[in-house]
């Protein structure tokens, strides 16, 4: 497992995060994810609503790409694990209770994503590269 540093953290906490998985054919997917939110040091969690085609592709046991950039510093990172789709429990009926206190609809799910990997999107020579 990857361990995220306190800088990840606060960009996770302020900046859009987008979901990447595998459609069954093959193709990518890439979707908004803006309840992705640090979980511990090592996993990250987002709450799915929508049920679509990122809730489809977890189920079918796709990896996840998670990927945040701060267009105002010229910095980001991408986030690679295995997701595991939380639809009881404790962090379910957390983010059933934070949903419907925003006055969302119940999700579907929550995923917790174990990180694996951690690769820097800053521009220049580490553009790309493994950092943890």
């Amino acid at each position: 497992m990857a361990t995220l540093t306190q800088e990840m953290k606060d960009m996770i906490a302020t900046q859009q995060c987008f979901v990447g998985t595998v459609n069954a054919d093959g193709t990518p997917n890439v979707a908004p994810k803006r309840s992705t939110r640090v979980l511990s040091d090592d996993s990250l969690i987002f709450t799915e609503g929508t049920g679509g085609a990122t809730y489809e592709n977890i189920k079918r046991g796709s990896k996840v790409a998670i990927s945040i950039v701060n267009r105002e510093i010229l910095d980001g990172y991408r986030f690679i694990g295995n997701p595991s789709l939380q639809e009881s429990g404790e962090l379910y009926e957390q983010a059933v209770a934070m949903s419907a206190k925003i006055g969302m609809p119940k999700p579907f799910g929550v995923v917790v994503i174990h990180i694996d990997e951690i690769h820097s999107l800053k521009p220049g020579a580490t553009a790309g590269k493994k950092i943890g």
